[in-house]
């Protein structure tokens, strides 16, 4: 199959990383279907692409839109190649200053759609043989720091998912891919960012500065959104297309000092850890064996 038969579905594609991959794709002469709330700005990056663009207003947290958008791309195009989970939102707030509602709102979206639209599309790839999907989680997929357990919770649970989705899919042809950005210009840091009911005086000298560094940055980060959506299509069209598509050197930074970190606690730790096994008794690897893998 060449590059202009594919097909991808693509979620949050009003805005930031979602529009920067549209344009990406459809730039490149292939086909997309455009899902998100706001269907005027979808409209706009469709709106030369004639045959080749279908807009489609979706709120992912929604079942039922979930369905009937997944229908109505698969009757205009007949497959789904590449399903792009972009759609999201950012927090940042202590732990105890969200209400419950609010952190189950932050893994409906930034969890349970991903998911869900990701089931949905599946059997249809697997009829394919073939297929590819993107889950954009962040480096607070992978690093969680205090001010953003909200978030850092709903992208933490997408990546443990699509790695166990990977093993699954891959015997069938189909390939998994987390997308881990840094700090980049998109709304991550405008007005869409959720933040928490209540402000408790005890997290503030936490918390501001947080505040401060991420919002009066907003629209002048370094992370280019058209370069991450230009790696992306390279991850897609790669033979051997990374498991995790880390991205910015704030990201790399912060995740190889959580490594060095972790390592050195892990040496500490190590003996007395191994050490906690009945005596005598024998140790079965978890996982695939090294036959298997």
């Amino acid at each position: 199959m060449t590059a202009n038969d594919r097909v991808w579905f693509i979620t949050g594609a009003s805005s930031g990383f979602g529009k920067s991959l549209a344009e990406a794709v459809l730039a490149r002469g292939e086909r997309a279907v455009l899902t998100a709330r706001r269907i005027d700005r979808l409209e706009a990056v469709a709106r030369n692409h004639q045959g080749r663009a279908l807009a489609l207003a979706l709120d992912v947290t929604d079942a039922g839109q979930r369905g009937r958008a997944i229908e109505a791309a698969i009757a205009q195009f007949g497959r789904i190649d590449i399903l792009a989970n972009i759609a999201g939102r950012g927090s940042v707030g202590a732990v105890e200053e969200f209400e419950p509602e609010q952190l189950r709102a932050q893994l409906e979206l930034n969890f349970f759609a991903a998911a869900e639209l990701t089931r949905l599309v599946l059997p249809q790839m697997r009829r394919q043989g073939s297929g590819h999907v993107l889950n954009l989680t962040s480096v607070g997929g992978a690093v969680s720091l205090g001010g953003f357990g909200a978030y850092c919770a709903g992208k933490f649970a997408l990546e443990a998912w699509s790695d166990a989705l990977r093993d699954e899919v891959a015997p069938l042809g189909i390939r998994v891919t987390i997308v881990e950005p840094g700090n980049f210009r998109t709304e991550f840091a405008g007005d869409v960012n959720m933040r928490p009911e209540r402000h408790l005086d005890v997290y503030r000298p936490l918390i501001a500065p947080i505040e401060e560094f991420l919002y009066g940055q907003a629209g002048t980060q370094a992370g280019d959104p058209a370069k991450a959506a230009a790696l992306m299509i390279e991850a897609v069209d790669s033979a051997n297309p990374p498991a995790r598509l880390m991205m910015g050197k704030d990201a790399f930074d912060l995740y190889d000092r959580l490594i060095s970190a972790r390592h050195k606690e892990f040496d500490e730790w190590r003996v007395r850890g191994e050490a906690t096994a009945f005596d005598g008794a024998e140790m079965i690897r978890i996982g695939k064996t090294e036959a298997a893998a």
